[in-house]
């Protein structure tokens, strides 16, 4: 493979208009589902905009991803550009963090601030003003009308699928660092089974916790309107689990690239990438566990 020395500088290119497009039409169609959908109107025309989007996010992924990877391979870029790849993908993952970071931080406030002020704990305590027989406990899941809003039967104890969700991510992350080290030493047999272990780990967790939805709603009538824990749950673990099938994907696509010969011992940023992104998402997995699970 050729290097080129200089940085390289792309010719125009229609996917940044083609992705702002797609992202557009698919924000637009999920803000007209949610607005419809509480409105009790029909949602058929917002589904129908949402699926166009999302289409063309995909053509947009799979064609400039392959022109970038059709210029790495070609040797276009310069260790210059290949810095350049490491701090994107660095800044990527920070706002990743914030992200989650925003979340925690909801969860934060809600149990170590507004729970105790609704029990009427401190100066801003206002447990007058709420239902008679209040309790600021944790996880709050009672409400001031049963009748018009059943509380769930009990809430995801955390030794069960949540712990078994634990042990197939930390094992994915131990699966992937070995296939990373394999293609280091150039070692691809050893790459394409650690790497396979890896999706196949992943695969199972996504399995297990849409069980576990599937549970929460038949079985608990846990649900996102089940109050503010319900809500957090869902968002906390809904999100988590988005970035655990993106991550999947991605895993995939190293694999397919693999048995296509590309990724060299020296030069592989694209499985360096791939796997900086899974080691966030079992990191965060592992806060989820302890504060939404365990605590």
């Amino acid at each position: 493979m050729a290097e080129n020395q200089t940085y390289y500088v792309p010719e125009q290119s229609k996917w940044p208009i083609v992705a702002t497009v797609g992202l557009g039409v698919t924000l637009y169609g999920t803000a007209s589902i949610m607005v419809n959908s509480n409105q009790g109107e029909s949602t058929t025309g917002s589904w129908l905009m949402f699926l166009v989007g999302a289409a063309i996010m995909v053509y947009m992924l799979f064609g400039w991803f392959g022109a970038v990877i059709r210029e790495g391979r070609a040797g276009l870029y310069s260790p210059q550009m290949d810095r350049s790849f490491r701090w994107g993908m660095s800044w990527f993952i920070f706002s990743e963090v914030m992200f989650f970071a925003a979340f925690f931080g909801a969860l934060f406030y809600t149990r170590v601030f507004a729970l105790p002020w609704l029990g009427g704990e401190g100066d801003r305590g206002t447990s007058n003003m709420l239902w008679e027989g209040f309790q600021a406990t944790w996880p709050l899941i009672n409400t001031p009308n049963p009748e018009a809003y059943p509380p769930p039967e009990g809430t995801i104890g955390p030794w069960g699928l949540p712990l078994i969700n634990t042990i197939l991510l930390v094992t994915s992350s131990i699966t992937v660092t070995v296939a990373h080290h394999a293609l280091k030493e150039d070692n691809r047999k050893k790459v394409k089974t650690w790497l396979a272990a890896t999706i196949a780990l992943a695969l199972v967790f996504v399995c297990v916790q849409g069980y576990e939805y599937v549970h929460a709603y038949r079985d608990l009538n846990l649900t996102l309107e089940s109050g503010i824990y319900g809500s957090t749950f869902f968002m906390l673990t809904g999100f988590h689990g988005a970035h655990v099938i993106l991550g999947t994907l991605m895993l995939i696509i190293m694999l397919v690239r693999i048995n296509k010969g590309h990724f060299t011992a020296d030069n592989h940023f694209g499985f360096e990438a791939t796997a900086w992104y899974w080691h966030f998402v079992d990191v965060v997995w592992l806060g989820l566990f302890v504060f939404v699970y365990v605590i």
